[in-house]
């Protein structure tokens, strides 16, 4: 049994189960969620609600998270953090109230969120290559949303939720193999023996981009959240919603494994100006109601992809704008960024779907992501081609 134990420990198997099954457990329990609660009679503003909590209090969670795991062992505090998790999606089955619902999906949308940037860093201090760890991210993610759509059209709604306590205890089971993870010094105490962060809100450049990233990241957000409702409301059955849905998350994967073949390469203004107007083009057509098929295809080629080049454009684009002893810093505020935008852009989503319909909302949505890509037409941004992040 001992010698069982120590072949898995460090094993990739273990790196397969805990990726696969986090990224899996995710999709299960919120890619779906606007349909099951518009299903059950809450009205789209109460849905914002419901997911503009959770990116609240993630927002407050995530300090503590990040010095709860860089003063303890990070794998026995994120065991106890999915395990957490787990009692709330039981809690979340028997939710009825909005209160009650708002409870369960912010509590448990808060851990996995906040464990977010833990799971990387434990992948990135693996045995292995991080893009052959991270891909089955992608393809747990993709597989998440599909079991959603089947287990809601086929089984009930509910099952949904005890499935993502069995996932959940799949990735347990892959955290507990994996190699440990030594301590880092607390970022905040690096900031503060090299100076002051509020530097940062001196650096124009930066507050300009954090204006830019707040509109990407807010309206995409809001997409996530009603993308599935809207497909269901032109007549698609919640099956074939989420098969378009899993399909369109693995259409990310090529820039994940090519990423070292162009981010180096092509400048930061010119990926801003690529991510903007994939994402215009995706909303021109949800909001001016064109033929169904088309709404597929672009879905597939944008939606994912355009979130996923955004968050490498993310990383390189502060490295061009920010000092070295600052990036981290940089990188949380950015974070704090898209969570308030977030939180704006799901309750006006809301209160907009209650008097209207979803073209007028993708419409409008057009119209400030169009915002967006004027701002980066203007927006003086070193190319950042010499700082190798990819390679």
């Amino acid at each position: 049994m001992n010698n069982l134990f120590e072949k898995y420990k460090g094993s990739y198997l273990s790196y397969f189960l805990m990726y696969n099954f986090y990224y899996l457990s995710w999709a299960l329990f919120s890619s779906l969620i606007s349909v099951y609660l518009m299903n059950k009679g809450f009205k789209a503003s109460e849905v914002s609600l419901v997911v503009s909590t959770s990116f609240l209090t993630s927002m407050i969670a995530q300090p503590l998270i990040g010095i709860l795991s860089d003063r303890y062992d990070v794998k026995k505090i994120n065991m106890i953090l999915f395990l957490l998790a787990g009692c709330g999606g039981i809690y979340f089955i028997f939710a009825n109230s909005l209160i009650s619902i708002i409870i369960g999906y912010s509590f448990v949308l808060t851990l996995i969120n906040g464990t977010n940037p833990i799971m990387e860093k434990i992948a990135t201090v693996s045995p292995y290559q991080y893009g052959k760890i991270r891909v089955w991210g992608t393809i747990g993610y993709a597989l998440g949303s599909q079991m959603a759509g089947l287990i809601y059209d086929y089984i009930s709604p509910s099952a949904i939720f005890i499935c993502f306590v069995l996932t959940m205890l799949l990735c347990m089971a892959g955290l507990y193999g994996t190699c440990e993870v030594k301590k880092t010094q607390d970022v905040n105490e690096q900031v503060l023996e090299k100076g002051s962060f509020l530097s940062l809100f001196k650096n124009k450049k930066f507050l300009y981009y954090l204006i830019i990233s707040a509109l990407f990241f807010g309206l995409t957000n809001m997409s996530h959240t009603y993308l599935p409702a809207m497909f269901q409301d032109a007549g698609l059955q919640i099956g074939v919603v989420s098969t378009i849905l899993s399909i369109a998350v693995l259409c990310e994967a090529p820039l994940v494994f090519f990423s070292n073949k162009f981010m180096d390469k092509i400048p930061n203004k010119k990926l801003l100006i690529i991510a903007f107007s994939m994402v215009m083009i995706q909303y021109a057509i949800y909001g001016f109601d064109l033929w169904m098929g088309l709404k597929v295809l672009i879905t597939l080629i944008t939606k994912h992809p355009a979130g996923m080049l955004f968050i490498m454009i993310n990383l390189k684009v502060v490295s061009s704008l920010v000092d070295e002893s600052y990036q981290i810093t940089a990188l949380a505020i950015v974070q704090t960024v898209r969570n308030l935008s977030s939180i704006l852009f799901q309750n006006i989503a809301g209160q907009i779907l209650d008097i209207t319909t979803y073209q007028n909302l993708f419409l409008i949505a057009l119209v400030v992501i169009g915002i967006g890509f004027i701002l980066t037409l203007f927006f003086k941004v070193p190319s950042g081609n010499d700082k190798k992040l990819f390679n």
